[in-house]
C-alpha cells in the first residue's frame, strides 16, 4: 500500500450554520500531484487552511507526514511549503534578497542560505539574481514563490491558484517547472484550481469539490468511466473524396457491427458506437476506395467530468 503522505478523515468545518468542508475523506500518497478542483466558494481554501493547522476542524482530523495539524501545527509547517494565492515579497529586494531571509527565518546560515537560494533561483527559470522583485511580472513572482516554498526542503508543497492572472504561455510553462520539480524532488503535490482544463495537464489525480463537498476522486480515465461508460463511444473521421461521396461512406460505415448512428458535421463524420471499433472503421473505408485523413476516438475532458458531476450535485 502506498504510503499516505496527507490523510483526511470526516474532515468538516462549519461557521454557525455553514458548512464550508463537509465530511471530507481523503489520502494523497507521496510523490503524487493532486488536483483539488471546484469554483469559488467550494471549500477547498478552507481544506488547506485545515492542512496546515491554521485553523481547527469542527470534527474529523487531519494529518500531513503522519502529524495531526490541530494539535502539532508548528510541526506541519517544518514539513510543508505553502504558495498562497496572493503572495507577498519585499519589492525593494532582489529574488535573492527574499529568499536568503527565508532561509534565515528557517535556521540557515548565510553562506547555506546564499548557495540555496541562488540554486533555486537558477532551477526555477529566474537567473538574474539581483532584480527587484518590485519589477517582476506575475510569472516571475510565482516561480519565486514555488523558490520560497522549496528553500526549507520540504515534503510536501501546496498551491493555491498558482496560475491565477499569469498569461497562457507563463501557465504552461510554470505548469511544467511544478511536474518537473515534483518529480524531481518526489515531493507531494496539492494544487487548488478552478482552471480545470489547466490542472487535467499536470495531476496524477484529481477531487472535485461542490458546496463543501468532495463528490468525486481519481484519475481522468477512471472518472470518464464512471461518469461516461455506458453512452455511446463517438469516434470522429475525416474522409478524402475522390469519385465517390460522403454518402456512400456513410453507407459503408453504418453497416459496420457496434455503429448506431452516423451524423456529418462540416467536414468531418460523428460515428457513434457501443463499442470501441475504430480498427474496423478504418479498415472499412480504406478497403472500400476512400482516402482516410484522419480517425479518433473522442475523449472526455475534465471539464465534460466535472459538468457532470456538478450537475448531478446541485443542491
Amino acid at each position: 500500500m502506498a504510503d499516505h503522505i496527507i490523510e483526511l478523515s470526516g474532515l468538516t468545518k462549519k461557521y454557525g450554520d455553514f458548512v464550508a468542508v463537509n465530511k471530507l475523506d481523503l489520502k494523497i500518497p507521496k510523490g503524487e500531484i493532486f488536483g483539488l478542483l471546484g469554483p469559488n466558494g467550494a471549500g477547498k481554501s478552507t481544506t488547506i487552511l485545515m492542512l496546515l493547522g491554521l485553523t481547527e476542524p469542527t470534527a474529523g482530523s487531519v494529518k500531513v507526514c503522519g502529524i495531526n495539524s490541530t494539535r502539532e501545527p508548528v510541526e506541519v509547517k517544518k514539513k510543508v511549503g505553502y504558495l498562497p494565492e496572493n503572495l507577498g515579497f519585499y519589492d525593494d529586494r532582489s529574488g535573492l534578497e527574499n529568499l536568503v531571509y527565508t532561509a534565515k527565518l528557517n535556521q540557515m546560515t548565510e553562506q547555506e542560505a546564499k548557495e540555496k537560494a541562488r540554486s533555486l533561483l537558477e532551477r526555477v527559470g529566474l537567473p538574474d539574481v539581483h532584480k527587484k522583485t518590485g519589477t517582476y511580472s506575475r510569472g516571475m513572482r510565482q516561480r519565486l514563490g514555488l523558490a520560497d516554498v522549496l528553500i526549507k526542503s520540504p515534503e510536501v508543497i501546496i498551491l493555491d491558484e498558482p496560475t491565477l492572472g499569469i498569461d497562457p504561455k507563463g501557465v504552461q510553462e510554470l505548469l511544467q517547472l511544478i511536474k518537473q520539480l515534483s518529480k524531481e524532488d518526489g515531493l507531494t503535490v496539492l494544487l487548488s484550481s478552478h482552471h480545470l482544463h489547466q490542472v487535467q495537464k499536470v495531476c496524477d489525480r484529481v477531487g472535485l469539490f461542490v458546496n463543501g463537498k468532495l463528490i468525486a476522486e481519481g484519475d481522468i480515465a477512471s472518472l470518464s468511466t464512471q461518469l461516461f461508460g455506458r453512452e455511446p463511444i463517438t469516434i470522429e473521421a475525416r474522409v478524402i473524396e475522390h469519385s465517390k461521396s460522403k454518402k456512400d461512406v456513410e453507407k459503408v460505415i453504418s453497416k459496420l457491427r457496434h455503429v448506431k448512428a452516423v451524423q456529418k458535421n462540416e467536414d468531418t463524420m460523428l460515428i457513434d458506437c457501443t463499442e470501441d471499433v475504430t480498427n474496423e472503421i478504418a479498415q472499412s473505408i480504406i478497403t472500400s476506395g476512400f482516402g482516410l485523413h484522419q480517425l479518433y476516438r473522442r475523449e472526455y475532458g475534465l471539464d465534460d467530468i466535472y459538468q457532470r458531476y456538478f450537475e448531478k450535485n446541485q443542491v
